[in-house]
């Protein structure tokens, strides 16, 4: 009888209907098992335990990653999925337990699901040891994640288990910055468990850089020295990718030991939409009894098929369903058993389930659209064919760039290795907001381990001198100044996901106040997303953008039915603020720097869902959207301009061609996609000097993203050619130089022009290439420094009357004047005015090119302008309290930065003035008011002068703030 499977690809290879469609079919021999014995053996009870679950032998990877773990070195076991990649850290940490039953262990997953799976797999082993009645003995786990009940969590934190199960958030969010409640935990951490490491790349990456740092610096902190143990799918840069993340050297695991069965792929380029086909093959599948997943590159593709399988698929109804984000975890959970168990035969997913959440073993996998890397489809095939059986995996391609060129080229796919998995550990963005909590979590000590990397500790030296972090005086001469943050819980205030603030997006069409959150988005994205107009689909409702609201954070939407989709257009420019690197890409220069993108979202377009035709352009009038970032540019050159145009081909069409598909193409080299990268086509930069085309990271500070195309742009180029070469269409379209999110709508583009212009690069010598240097001060830059005024007055007044005695602080302006003291730097002379003298106050304080004050804007103006019509708000005015209270972000009073700065406090209070005043003691509220005068110069001319000013903390610390005056 014929295996199933087979059965299953020859009748699809037979049909009429679908042969022709067929771009590509090969079969992937499986292997057998390879073996490996541990350097030393296992104790007792772990032996026990592996023979009752049957495994008297590991596979070869797995032996070698225990043996290093053992010995306390970081690995990285990045081999395919079902190789068995749990009991490398597992092992490890039991015996360690056995060993020392005060060992601790934590394990990372960046889904709740590969929690719930592993701490099942860890209770399973944990309860075969054979312990002899010393159950105390037996290694004990939880799950910390945000659906542990409040009672749960306090019990885990003050009784810890041996191994918590848990994510990064958490991570971030409870443990280090109430690191003294987790005492216990991290003195014992031995082992620290990073599950599917592949998913920390980009800004996410970025941000787990900075999380692993701190919580390493609080294990130092606390007298361990955990060994890391991270596992991975097959990516290009494993153990690089590792020492991005933690700074650590970290050993890779790459090939697997365990047994495979032979799989079928086949390559499909549909004549109808792709969900059709997807829709053909899993009726197929079904009818065979095979159990199918079907990955989808949408929720919306996701509920479409779903909504097939519920109407049409007969007998098969009920063992289908779909799994994506925005199920409640219970649903997630239920759908996860009855594949499990096989009262499930297919599943439609996202991305939900690439990652190796247990849903058993399973036939057939169907992906509708290229997953966008080769890592990435390894990783979804990679979930059939478990237990050595055959499986099949069909890959449909959309329109894409990527999908076609795989269609064309499908030896280039099974020959290409894995992409590399990106980040930028110190992305200033991101780096910013995790010292700033860092600090918080514990005072920051130049010359500790954590500030040793040159780019964490020079910049936590300009987060100093912005104002960001503060430096505390020592106490003792010759001691190490320390360096706190002003923010007891910054944690809240970075989302580990994102490179910026969240806005909400908020459904309004509840009326009267009350909004449900639909969804976050990127502050950095919203205007080219969420901009006013913006179609936006969530869980297949479509709503109409109202309003962005930056203040309150929040993107405002109602729900509404329309039959168009919506696509930003704009304006780009960019200024070159760094060059890191130049050589020859064949005839041109190819760099990699810093630069200053500058966009602008003009307006945008509507078009028809149906057909894509162009329903109008609707103009916005919002601000431009400036950011760093880091980018490579091609320096086309005048020359290749010259020939193109000889040709009378449009030589900006072709470039902008040419920037499409480079970016399209990019994700052959790096794990990217298209939308994380930008760029910016020119027939002439100023500091280039010439034609350029720039590609860039598409978050500000930079994703690693771009340095990888560096140094592979031969590679980038000759890619790009092959694509506009081969692709059958003549004047181009989505699968070589058309974009999705062109500002422009693709215009001008010319593909003719661009294969001119690649050719003409291909063709040229490198060793001809001359790379000159380029000014990077070229374009006019905007000096900061606030010049010293000439002449400036310092003003402080007292009142007449209390807030309680003319109706509260808002009606200041009945309070009157009992006097009002003036210095002038000018004249070097204090000056008096009393209420009756106001007209000549005003004339005094016209005069002076500042008027300086501590509260004197938002007090003092409000109480003259009750005795004198004069616009007070109207001066150039330096309010010291607003400026503190703004690097602050709270109020800090004079007395307190006087006594720091200079030594001196105030000799009374404002409720002595009153007091006096009601005495008929002017003389000695004017001593006082000319004292606060003073004061507040003497705080002004010495941050002036020194750029800082102290005050004394809440911890009673006296601390260094920078100031700009």
């Amino acid at each position: 009888m014929e295996n199933p499977v087979t059965e299953y690809v020859s009748a699809m290879l037979d049909s009429e209907r679908m042969a022709h469609q067929i771009a590509h079919y090969r079969i992937i021999e499986g292997g057998d098992a390879r073996f490996g014995e541990v350097r030393r053996p296992w104790p007792a009870p772990l032996r026990g335990a592996l023979s009752l679950l049957g495994i008297d032998r590991l596979y070869d990877h797995q032996a070698e990653a225990c043996d290093r773990v053992r010995a306390g070195r970081h690995v990285v076991v990045a081999t395919p999925t079902a190789s068995g990649k749990t009991l490398t850290y597992n092992l490890p940490v039991m015996e360690r337990i056995l060993a020392d039953p005060e060992a601790k262990a934590l394990y990372l997953f960046p889904l709740k699901a590969l929690a719930q799976d592993q701490l099942k797999g860890f209770n399973e082993l944990a309860a075969l040891l054979p312990l002899d009645g010393q159950e105390e003995r037996r290694p004990t786990a939880a799950i910390y994640d945000g659906d542990t009940t409040p009672h749960f969590r306090k019990k885990i934190r003050n009784s810890p288990p041996n191994v918590i199960l848990s994510n990064p958030e958490m991570v971030h969010l409870s443990m280090l910055p109430h690191h003294a409640g987790w005492a216990e935990f991290l003195a014992g951490l031995t082992h620290i468990v990073v599950d599917e490491v592949h998913t920390y790349r980009g800004v996410m990456g970025g941000h787990m850089a900075m999380v692993f740092r701190r919580l390493m610096r609080l294990c130092r902190y606390y007298g361990a020295n955990p060994t890391f143990v991270f596992c991975s799918a097959t990516i290009g840069n494993p153990a690089q990718l590792c020492r991005m993340l933690t700074g650590l050297d970290v050993h890779p695991i790459l090939e697997s030991g365990a047994a495979r069965g032979g799989r079928h792929m086949v390559f499909l380029n549909p004549d109808a939409s792709p969900s059709q086909a997807a829709i053909q093959l899993l009726r197929a599948a079904l009818a065979r009894g095979l159990r199918t997943i079907v990955y989808c590159q949408s929720r919306k593709m996701t509920e479409l098929i779903s909504l097939w399988a519920a109407e049409r698929s007969g007998e098969f109804k009920g063992r289908i369903s779909a799994y994506r984000a925005g199920f409640l975890p219970e649903e997630r959970r239920e759908i996860e058993a009855k594949m499990s168990d096989g009262e499930l035969l297919a599943v439609i997913s996202t991305s939900a389930l690439e990652l190796g959440i247990d849903i058993g073993g399973l036939d057939v996998c169907i992906m509708v659209g290229y997953p966008g890397s080769i890592m990435a489809t390894l990783q979804r095939g990679g979930r059939v064919g478990r237990s050595q059986r055959d499986s099949a995996v069909a890959l449909i391609a959309q329109e894409d760039a990527l999908d076609q060129y795989f269609m064309r080229n499908p030896d280039d796919f099974f020959s290409r290795p894995p992409e590399s998995a990106m980040l930028n550990p110190y992305n200033p963005v991101i780096m910013d907001r995790h010292l700033v909590c860092a600090a918080a979590e514990l005072t920051l000590r130049r010359g500790e381990e954590f500030l040793r990397e040159e780019e964490v500790g020079s910049r936590v030296d300009e987060l100093v001198e912005l104002g960001r972090l503060f430096e505390v005086e020592p106490d003792l001469p010759g001691h190490a100044a320390e360096i706190v943050s002003h923010l007891k819980r910054p944690h809240r205030d970075v989302d580990l996901r994102g490179a910026g603030s969240q806005l909400h997006i908020e459904d309004v069409s509840g009326g009267a106040g009350r909004k449900e959150i639909i969804g976050t988005i990127d502050a950095h994205r919203a205007y080219r997303e969420t901009h006013p107009g913006a179609v936006y689909l969530h869980r297949g409702r479509t709503y109409v953008i109202r309003d962005i609201d930056f203040g309150s954070g929040a993107v405002l939407a109602a729900p509404e039915r329309v039959g168009y989709y919506t696509r930003p257009r704009g304006a780009k420019d960019t200024e070159i603020l760094e060059v890191l690197g130049s050589k020859p890409c064949f005839g041109i220069p190819v760099h990699f720097g810093r630069v200053r993108v500058t966009e602008q979202i003009t307006g945008y377009e509507k078009r028809s869902v149906r057909g894509g035709k162009l329903l109008g352009i609707i103009p916005l009038d919002l601000p431009d959207q400036v950011f760093e970032t880091e980018a490579i540019w091609f320096d086309i050159g005048h020359d290749i301009r010259r020939r193109c145009e000889d040709e009378y081909l449009h030589f900006m069409g072709g470039i902008h061609a040419f920037e499409h598909a480079a970016i399209g193409m990019l994700p052959l080299l790096v794990m990217a996609d298209r939308n994380d990268l930008g760029g910016i086509s020119t027939p002439m930069h100023p500091q280039v000097e010439g034609p350029a085309v720039f590609i860039y990271d598409g978050m500000p500070g930079g994703a690693g993203l771009v340095r990888q195309a560096f140094e592979r742009a031969d590679e980038l180029v000759g890619t790009t050619l092959k694509t506009i070469s081969d692709c059958p269409c003549e004047l181009g379209c989505p699968s070589c130089v058309h974009s999705p999110k062109c500002g422009s709508g693709n215009r001008p583009i010319d593909k003719r022009a661009a294969r001119f212009v690649l050719e003409a690069i291909r063709s040229g010598d490198p060793n001809s290439v001359t790379v000159k240097e380029i000014d990077v001060n070229t374009l006019p830059g905007i000096d900061l420094k606030k010049p010293a005024p000439k002449r400036f007055g310092v003003l402080d007044i007292e009142t007449r009357y209390s807030a309680d005695e003319v109706g509260g602080w808002g009606r200041a302006d009945r309070m009157g004047v009992s006097v009002a003291c003036l210095w002038d730097s000018g004249e070097e002379a204090m000056y008096d005015y009393e209420q009756d003298q106001m007209d000549e106050l005003v004339t005094h304080l016209k005069a002076f090119d500042l008027v300086i004050g501590f509260n004197h804007v938002k007090f003092d103006y409000a109480v003259l302008g009750g005795l004198h019509p004069f616009r007070f708000r109207s001066l150039p005015n330096l309010d010291l309290l607003v400026e503190i209270n703004d690097r602050l972000g709270y109020r800090v009073k004079l007395d307190n930065v006087a006594g720091a700065t200079l030594g001196v406090g105030k000799s009374a209070d404002g409720l002595m003035a009153l007091k006096w005043w009601k005495e008929g003691r002017l003389d000695l509220i004017t001593e006082y008011c000319r004292q606060d005068v003073a004061v507040t110069r003497d705080v002004y001319l010495f941050g002036r002068e020194h750029g800082h000013i102290f005050f004394t903390n809440k911890a009673g610390q006296k601390v260094k703030l920078p100031v700009d005056w």
